[in-house]
């Protein structure tokens, strides 16, 4: 069977028959280049088939739609020019209006003392100092006591650190001995000193 490229994309999408099918497999064994653009077309229909499937759109709108168009309101809101207008009118027009509705007399101001302003700021810090202070207090009793039992943390852990290190150069310290030992009697034993 002469297999050609069309051939390749039927077997491929599988409109062959059995027999068909048997004899490309068997050609695509023998040839390389054949193996190769038969797998090229595999490779492509898996990339198909991984595409999701989307709908197409129902109307396509053209930039001459009246789509398009801006509506009124948004012709004025991107004018700067017009908008300044507006604010500016809406401005005078909020203006006029508490003019005449308005009170024309301003309140009173109330006549401030000097003397009961400083005697209520000092009654005030009066009060307020010991609870301050008494605050100040705690805070720093607990910070203190938070770095005393973080440094005792320390110092427990450089000591184990410590310990452990003095217990493996003990160790090493007899395990020396012990060998100094043993080439010592093996030396008085053969008769060398």
């Amino acid at each position: 069977m002469n297999v050609t490229p069309e051939v390749l994309k039927d077997y491929v999408f599988g409109e062959l028959s059995a027999a068909e099918r048997r004899a490309v497999e068997t050609a695509a064994e023998a040839d390389g280049v054949l193996r190769e653009e038969l797998a090229r077309l595999q490779i492509t229909q898996s990339a198909l088939f991984s595409l999701r499937e989307e709908e197409l759109p129902r109307r396509i709108a053209f930039v001459s739609d009246k789509v398009f168009e801006p509506k009124w309101w948004q012709v004025w809101m991107n004018s700067g020019p017009r908008m300044g207008f507006a604010s500016a009118a809406l401005l005078a027009a909020a203006i006029v209006v508490q003019g005449f509705a308005g009170d024309s007399k301003p309140a009173a101001a109330p006549a401030f003392d000097q003397a009961r302003f400083e005697r209520r700021i000092s009654e005030e810090v009066t009060r307020a100092l010991p609870v301050a202070l008494e605050q100040a207090e705690k805070r720093h009793r607990m910070q203190l006591a938070t770095a005393i039992k973080e440094a005792d943390g320390r110092y427990q852990q450089l000591r184990q650190e410590d310990q452990l290190a003095m217990e493996a150069n003990y160790s090493l310290f007899r395990e020396k001995q012990a060998a100094m030992m043993l080439t010592y009697a093996q030396n008085v034993k053969s008769g060398v000193q």
